[in-house]
């Protein structure tokens, strides 16, 4: 059905839902008026509600939402085109307010035109100046300017909109120009345009809370009802007495009602006036009980008021006990621990035990937290004294026991080294490492006593042991000298001549195995290069342990784990005198570095090592020149060391090896490049030999052997990075020389060389399969090729020289646009001038030709490479290629001429073949 707008009109027509009647003009009653407004308002409503009920049934119940308001709208000042607002609110939390503008489609369909959040809308402006308007704006991001069908409409609308305000959005839109003489159902009230929103009553409040929306069934009552009274509608005096019957009738009924309860409420008052006075009457006997417990309250308040000064004084004195106890408990130490630090005796082991139970006893004894007013009386002071002697006294003693054993052992002068028959060991100090382990409880109490003592400790230790170490290294260095060797005539010669360039000093402690000249015995025969990594590997794995054994050591037993503060201290002071000889710098040993207690460590092994690092970059050195490419397995050896003790080691027992390793790693990068740009230096400077067959040029040759020993160390290597850019740089550099190499000889072609030096590369990488290489092998392969074409060409050249000139100019006239047919009709390119030339070149002069070529071919190319078959073959086909093009232009320029080479393809294939047995 068609919605109607439906207005109050003037007393004169009445409006109904369908088509519009006038109903005849005559006087009425201000009842009948009443009625009139009171039915057209009805009607009104109902069409509302039907709207309302299918809006929220189909448009916003399937969302889960529920519509709050509504109201026929079009926008100001312009066509009527009717739209309705609908305030919608989600159905669940958080809350979503929405104002929603509908479009009408077919009947009784809208579908949902645009849509604001109220929470964007800032300002509502109802436009009621001088007088009432149904006109009022809404201030969004942009201002939209509404027209409603009545004001009851934009009443309600700016109501619900207010509430929603007030209750949800905190008071954040601004309501101007809204009257409240005219909005009866707003619960608030408007000042003029520069005024903003009243507070609001509480009856207002009150009446908003039990406004309730018209339910369907009171809408069937109202349908209802205008059914019964559809006769009477014409006739409003009836029917406004019928109302009036009717409401009588209600009226009658309620009052009847209401004396029948009267008697109810007077006996509901009697019962309440009988239980004020059962309260009264209680109240005054609580009253009484109270002033007879007044007096027994006093009594009882002086008996707690003396035993509570009893349980003060008990309190007092035994807090004074247990104060003289703790004092006497705490700073008693019995005579057999004070005879104990008197008369210790820190040789032997299992007196060593009583001497630090009884430094334990002293401590706990001088860490009691006393009040500063103890102090004072005479026996704790006289008993702190004591204790500080005490201290004072095992201090002394127990630091001049640990300066004699580090003095004992700086000074031991028998090698630590054994060997037996060539085998190598590292110095060990484990046994003395566990003998100092012992006095660790003692260290940890002289580290809580006097940080300035225990602080000089390391120097000793490092004063005293960095001597003995420095010999044992000379002395390790000295044997491990005589390992890098190289098979020769059924023996092993050691390398110590090229190490006596780099060492000017020999130990005389170990002179005698200077002379060691084999490995041992069982030893497995291996190349070079297994024989430097087997010697270099051997060095660093027994110089490892000794490095993290005396690590640990320092770190536990200068307590470097729990004293970050004695640590600082300690580093600061030792900062300036420090003899650290490592290079690692601060972005590459950042990992190793963090903390100033690894740095600490690394300081004092530093100082410790300090023949250390010197020695292994001597040997390192020494090792990467024996040979050519002797820095390869050394690369590889420090490589392996470095990334294994990384991965097993962590900063606190092997940061100092670490860094070490780091550091001989560089100094391997560094031999490495210098051997890459040596070979690169030596293939650039490399010159062809003399001589009519060349063959592989001795560059390709280095290359060969280079790439060949590489692959052999780097087989098993985890890192080859470094080894896939040397790769890249000494193949660019051997290309690079083949194609600038000069010739000494003029019977020399360039491109045989070439070919057959790219020949050798390619099947050499293809061989080797090295991924970094690929792109090199594919070059390779091209440049292979292209030289071949071009020997090919330039060899064979044009081994029927006449017809190769006679046919040049044939195509030279058909490129100037001479026929093809007409070719022949010209006098320097008649059928009697090729008849001529063919007979110059019978079968015979050809297979001539190719003999003297093969005789040629065979004189020049070298057979190293056994590419000979492969030239005569792409000759042959060059060779046919011609043949086939001649035949191809007698058959298009001299048709029917019958004129044809003095030999077939048959013929040609058969020379090429008799030259070929004939050298066989």
């Amino acid at each position: 059905m068609e919605a109607v707008l439906l207005v109050p009109l003037p007393p004169r027509s009445v409006v109904f839902s369908g088509p519009v009647k006038q109903v005849p003009a005559r006087t009425l009653l201000p009842e009948q008026i009443q009625v009139t407004h009171f039915l057209s308002l009805a009607i009104i409503q109902l069409i509302m509600s039907s709207v309302w009920t299918m809006l929220q049934r189909d448009l916003f119940g399937p969302g889960d939402e529920r519509l709050l308001e509504m109201a026929f709208v079009w926008k100001s000042g312009k066509k009527r085109k009717v739209h309705i607002l609908c305030v919608v609110v989600s159905a669940y939390r958080p809350l979503n307010l929405t104002l929603v503008k509908l479009k009408k489609l077919d009947r009784d369909q809208y579908k949902r035109s645009e849509t604001w959040s109220l929470y964007n809308l800032r300002l509502v402006d109802g436009k009621e100046g001088t007088q009432v308007t149904p006109d009022f704006d809404l201030q969004f991001d942009k201002l939209y300017r509404w027209t409603a069908s009545s004001l009851a409409q934009k009443t309600t609308l700016l109501s619900c909109l207010w509430k929603l305000n007030t209750q949800h959005l905190s008071g954040t839109i601004r309501f101007i120009n809204v009257s409240s003489g005219d909005l009866e159902d707003l619960p608030y009230q408007q000042k003029s345009e520069e005024s903003s929103i009243e507070v609001v009553t509480e009856e207002a409040e009150e009446e908003d809370e039990e406004y309730q929306e018209i339910t369907p069934r009171e809408s069937a009552d109202m349908l209802q009802l205008m059914e019964e009274y559809a006769p009477l509608v014409a006739d409003a005096e009836a029917f406004t007495e019928r109302l009036a019957k009717d409401l009588q009738i209600l009226d009658e009924a309620n009052l009847q009602c209401i004396i029948s309860s009267e008697q109810q409420v007077a006996l509901v008052m009697e019962a309440l006036n009988e239980a004020l006075e059962e309260a009264a009457q209680m109240e005054e006997t609580l009253n009484v009980h109270e002033r007879m417990l007044q007096s027994v309250k006093e009594q009882m308040d002086y008996i707690h008021e003396g035993n509570s000064l009893l349980q003060r004084i008990d309190a007092n004195r035994q807090k004074l006990t247990d104060e003289l106890l703790f004092i006497v408990d705490s700073l008693d130490l019995s005579e057999h621990h004070c005879s104990i630090l008197n008369n210790s005796d820190l040789s032997s082991s299992s007196r060593l035990k009583h001497n630090i139970a009884a430094v334990e006893a002293l401590r706990s004894c001088m860490s009691v937290q006393l009040n500063p007013e103890y102090r004072k009386m005479h026996g704790v002071a006289e008993q702190l004294i004591t204790f500080e002697s005490l201290r004072q006294n095992f201090e002394k003693k127990f630091v001049s026991h640990l300066t004699q054993m580090f003095e004992q052992q700086g000074a031991d002068q028998e090698p630590v080294l054994t060997q037996q028959m060539g085998r190598l060991t590292a110095p060990k100090h484990g046994l003395f490492h566990q003998a100092l382990l012992h006095y660790s409880p003692l260290m940890a109490w002289l580290q809580d006593t006097n940080v300035l003592i225990f602080n000089d400790l390391p120097k000793v230790y490092i004063l005293n042991l960095s001597p003995l170490y420095e010999r044992e290294i000379k002395a390790f260095f000295e044997v491990a000298k005589s390992l890098p060797a190289k098979p020769k005539e059924g023996r092993r010669f050691s390398v110590q001549g090229s190490l006596e360039k780099l060492t000017t000093s020999t130990s005389s402690l170990h002179r005698s195995y200077l002379r060691l000249t084999e490995l041992e015995g069982n030893q497995e025969e291996g190349s070079d290069h297994n024989i430097i990594a087997r010697a270099l590997d051997r060095v660093l794995t027994e110089l490892a342990p000794m490095c993290v054994a005396e690590q640990n050591f320092v770190t536990t037993f200068f307590m470097l784990n729990n004293a970050e503060k004695t640590a600082v201290a300690s580093l600061d002071e030792s900062s300036s005198q420090t003899k650290s000889e490592l290079s690692c710098s601060a972005s590459e040993d950042s990992n190793y570095q963090g903390s100033s207690l690894e740095q600490l460590a690394n300081q004092w092994l530093s100082d410790i090592f300090s023949a250390l690092e010197p020695e292994l970059r001597t040997y390192v050195s020494a090792c990467s020149k024996m040979r050519t490419f002797s820095c390869l397995p050394v690369l590889v050896t420090l490589s392996r060391h470095s990334l294994r003790a990384r991965t097993s080691l962590d900063s606190s027992s092997g940061s100092f090896l670490i860094c070490v390793l780091r550091n001989l790693l560089l100094l391997s990068h560094h031999h490495f490049d210098r051997c890459i740009s040596s070979l690169c230096r030596e293939i650039e400077e490399s010159k062809a030999p003399n001589g009519k067959r060349i063959g592989v040029l001795p560059l390709v040759r280095r290359f060969q052997e280079f790439v060949t020993e590489a692959e052999e160390v780097f087989k098993d290597a985890e890192e080859r990075t470094e080894l896939d850019k040397a790769y890249r740089r000494v193949t660019c550099t051997v290309f690079r020389s083949i194609n600038t190499l000069p010739f000494v000889s003029l019977q020399i072609n360039a491109n045989m060389v070439m070919m057959e030096n790219y020949h050798r590369i390619y099947c050499f990488l293809s061989e080797k399969k090295i991924p970094s290489l690929e792109s090199k092998r594919k070059e390779a392969k091209q440049k292979y090729s292209e030289n071949l074409e071009h020997y090919v060409i330039t060899y064979l050249g044009r081994p029927l020289e006449k017809l190769n000139c006679f046919f040049d100019g044939v195509k030279a006239r058909v490129a100037q646009g001479v026929k093809e047919e007409e070719v022949g009709f010209q006098l320097a390119y008649s059928k009697q001038e090729l008849r001529k030339i063919i007979r110059k070149y019978p079968g015979k002069e050809v297979k001539r030709s190719l003999e003297a070529l093969y005789s040629k071919i065979l004189k020049y190319l070298s057979p190293e490479e056994n590419l000979l078959p492969v030239v005569w073959r792409a000759m042959e086909q060059e060779f046919l290629r011609q043949y086939h093009e001649f035949e191809d232009l007698i058959r298009r320029c001299y048709q029917g001429s019958a004129i044809s080479m003095g030999f077939t393809v048959d013929d040609l294939l058969s020379y090429f073949s008799a030259v070929t047995e004939a050298h066989l």
